[in-house]
């Protein structure tokens, strides 16, 4: 699935992406002969080391061919890098942040990859773990593909709606700044315990919004408040990359054209976040939200919805998931590696 080359030069550039406000990349490109046979980013992440206190660095963008000696050279490069900024732990993939795209697909190979979600070839996770990396942490990808969910969901969902008084409501894109605003409290607060979760800046998630907004859907945007506080949210895309994987990375010469056709054709759609504040997650509020976003995109013609990524050791989420009938069918993960001591390579 070709990515937009716009949005990855934006990613990379520092005087465009907003990251880089708080952090340091270095992008290594691998060679034999004139020929490009590999790449990383080797990550510095201020703001991690702020909140986390740890020493951990990361690397992304991680591309190799089907050699050793090429993915061993490149994670030689980022290792040296890191460690001689003083760096003790080298986490990843993720680019370049959890925020953005994170983890290696390690399970459920069988289709193609859903909007703003990494894909690479089963044998990445031999190259990464001969190197020495260890599992750190595994992300899931849930499938909703029901056309209703279970009546016992959406009874106890109705009683604990009129019992915590919760009130829904959709996206409103003439409110769009308030709305992003709600957004940022949200976010930064319901996951601020999470592992590995950094806040998003103002900066970031403006950045983010103005990317969204001409693609997103009012209607699988879903608040939610309880006797009038905002509670909670949660956000859905179509999978834009039923149209992206036609463009072969360009909106130019005719890019566009095939994206406004293909984009008739999305009938999957992608939660990519759905958070709800600590006091309210007894209230049935995530199930709600889950239920009204499910059937809004039903009535936009949605067959199927991702739910992605969710933390294997994010309990409550997890049961909330399978009660309304969605299934593990993927898994990405997150590997750490100790930089020990040395200059490096």
């Amino acid at each position: 699935m070709p990515p937009l080359r716009r949005d990855v030069n934006e990613l990379i550039d520092a005087s465009k992406h907003p990251f880089h406000e708080h952090a340091v990349v270095e992008l290594f490109l691998a060679r034999r002969g004139r020929e490009i046979v590999g790449r990383i980013a080797a990550i510095h992440n201020n703001l991690h080391l702020e909140v986390h206190g740890d020493r951990t660095g990361f690397f992304g963008l991680f591309e190799t061919i089907h050699d050793r000696n090429v993915a061993f050279a490149l994670f030689d490069a980022a290792a040296a890098w890191l460690r001689k900024r003083g760096l003790e732990t080298m986490r990843g993939p993720a680019s370049f942040s959890l925020n953005e795209e994170a983890g290696l697909l390690v399970d459920g190979f069988d289709g193609p990859p859903v909007v703003m979600m990494t894909y690479n070839p089963p044998w990445y996770a031999d190259l990464v773990e001969s190197y020495g990396f260890s599992k750190a942490k595994d992300l899931l990808a849930y499938w909703f593909g029901h056309v209703e969910p279970p009546e016992r969901v959406v009874r106890l969902a109705e009683q604990l709606r009129k019992r915590y008084k919760v009130t829904l409501r959709t996206l409103d894109k003439k409110r769009f700044a308030d709305e992003v605003a709600a957004v940022q409290k949200i976010y930064n607060e319901a996951w601020e315990k999470n592992w590995g979760h950094i806040p998003m800046t103002e900066a970031e998630l403006d950045y983010m919004a103005k990317q969204l907004k001409p693609v997103v859907d009012p209607a699988i945007v879903v608040f939610a408040y309880v006797d009038g506080d905002l509670a909670g949210f949660g956000l859905g895309l179509p999978d834009l990359n039923v149209a992206l994987r036609k463009m072969n990375g360009s909106l130019f010469p005719f890019g566009w054209a095939k994206a406004l056709w293909y984009s008739r054709k999305i009938r999957t759609a992608r939660v990519l976040t759905l958070g709800v504040l600590a006091k309210y997650r007894r209230a049935g509020v995530a199930e709600l939200i889950e239920l009204e976003m499910i059937r809004n995109a039903m009535k936009r013609g949605i067959t199927g919805a991702e739910f992605s990524w969710i933390l294997e050791d994010n309990y409550l989420m997890r049961t909330n998931l399978e009660r309304m009938g969605a299934v593990v069918y993927r898994t990405y993960r997150i590997y750490d590696l100790p930089l020990g001591a040395g200059d490096g390579a």
